[in-house]
């Protein structure tokens, strides 16, 4: 068995048990009508068409977005983020151009239907075509081996995750870092 093999079945497994504690978790995805309303913050999609926000506006929705997503790994690793933490590859974290830093989004791969949920804790990416940039943890959570097309749905603020409880999800998901 290859080291990398074993450390991709190690983060796999690792974010399987938090998906499982934030699927039984009733205070995360519980939801009811009133909570489909998108937070003022994150109602604006870039170019977005006049038909798409006509139709949001006159029925409501939560905030969503589709396009592409990359994943950024061991160059930043280490590195200080938008909200001033150490950015850390095997922690479910992403960047995003517009969502308030600290919110929380679940984040769809397109292609095979996986999700992940991720805290917003950067600003980017940097590139045009883009709109999401993953932690290399979670872009292995979502089988994302360079570019993919996903969709967002971010969190209201009722069924975001409290930081003692975000906390524990992340040393959960994240793996026992290699030895140097």
């Amino acid at each position: 068995m290859t080291r990398t093999y074993a450390m991709r079945t190690h983060i796999l497994t690792r974010a399987a048990l938090a998906m499982t504690i934030l699927a039984v978790s009733p205070l995360v995805f519980a939801q009811t009508p009133e909570d489909s309303k998108a937070p003022a913050a994150a109602t604006a999609q870039p170019k977005a068409s006049t038909k798409a926000l006509h139709k949001a506006a006159s029925k409501p929705q939560a905030w969503t977005q589709v396009g592409t997503a990359s994943w950024y790994g061991n160059h930043f690793h280490g590195h200080t983020t938008s909200d001033g933490e150490v950015y850390d590859m095997y922690r479910l974290t992403c960047a995003h151009r517009n969502l308030p830093i600290g919110s929380w989004v679940k984040v769809t791969n397109l292609h095979n239907h996986k999700w992940v949920v991720l805290r917003v804790n950067d600003r980017g990416p940097f590139v045009d075509d883009r709109i999401i940039d993953l932690s290399f943890a979670a872009a292995q959570m979502l089988e994302i081996a360079g570019l993919a097309r996903v969709k967002l749905e971010l969190l209201p603020p009722d069924q975001q995750i409290a930081p003692t409880q975000a906390t524990t999800l992340a040393q959960l998901a994240s793996p026992t870092r290699p030895a140097q």
